[in-house]
């Protein structure tokens, strides 16, 4: 074979294997979450999942699935590995964020990601009943629920959920007028009340024995509006 030849034969086999490659993993990606590999999985590779999901969204190379027949797979029950408690800021979609699909994770959201009793008992069902293993509080920077809290708003009933956030402030002993327009105290009391629903849920009795007896990992998670990065922080 004429070198020239030989040389593109080596690089067309070299792009087909790195094609294969690819392929393989993107099809172990979008394969949909069963019953034996939910139960194959620790919280520690769940949370190493979503940390490599996360890292496929920042870097703009999220992995294609046919959703549809996701859709059909998944139709008969599910199986979710991890569950996402997030804010409702239409900037911080948690399948996205983390480069998730139909099927994957279980998503409650509420302003300011708070842990309330409905919320607490949404996590309940998705761990001790439906098996996930890993439970991330995701909160994200420049939260209007946090300003509100911060500023005391008043409004309706989201007065009293704000009301619910407002301690994460009290937390800080901050010193000095407390003011939305202060953005790094927006970002500690967005952290701290991330830290204060971890805490709540590692609190409560049915996920305290999930997480005694390894089934279950609860951290926590801070979004960056601004470049898609997560910090975690639990």
């Amino acid at each position: 074979m004429p070198p020239l030849d030989r040389r593109f034969a080596l690089k067309a086999a070299a792009a087909l294997a790195a094609t294969a490659t690819t392929a393989g993993v993107a099809a172990a990606t979008c394969a949909v979450q069963t019953a034996a590999s939910q139960a194959a999985m620790t919280p520690a590779a769940a949370l190493q999942r979503l940390q490599d999901g996360n890292a496929r969204f920042v870097a703009g190379q999220p992995e294609h699935c046919d959703l549809l027949e996701q859709v059909r797979q998944t139709a008969g029950g599910q199986a979710p590995f991890a569950a996402v408690l997030g804010c409702i800021d239409s900037r911080a979609p948690p399948e996205l964020l983390f480069d998730q699909r139909i099927g994957d994770i279980f998503t409650a959201r509420i302003a300011g990601n708070l842990v309330d009793d409905d919320m607490l008992g949404s996590l309940e069902f998705a761990t001790h009943v439906a098996g996930a293993r890993l439970i991330v509080v995701l909160g994200h920077s420049e939260c209007g629920a946090i300003k509100g809290a911060i500023d005391g708003v008043k409004l309706g009933h989201l007065t009293g959920l704000l009301a619910k956030i407002r301690p994460a402030l009290g937390a800080l002993k901050y010193q000095g007028v407390a003011s939305s327009r202060n953005a790094e105290l927006v970002q500690r009391v967005a952290e701290r009340n991330v830290q204060d629903g971890v805490a709540r849920l590692a609190r409560a009795p049915v996920l305290a024995k999930l997480v005694q007896a390894e089934r279950l990992k609860i951290v926590g998670a801070m979004h960056d509006l601004g470049t898609g990065r997560l910090t975690w922080t639990t």
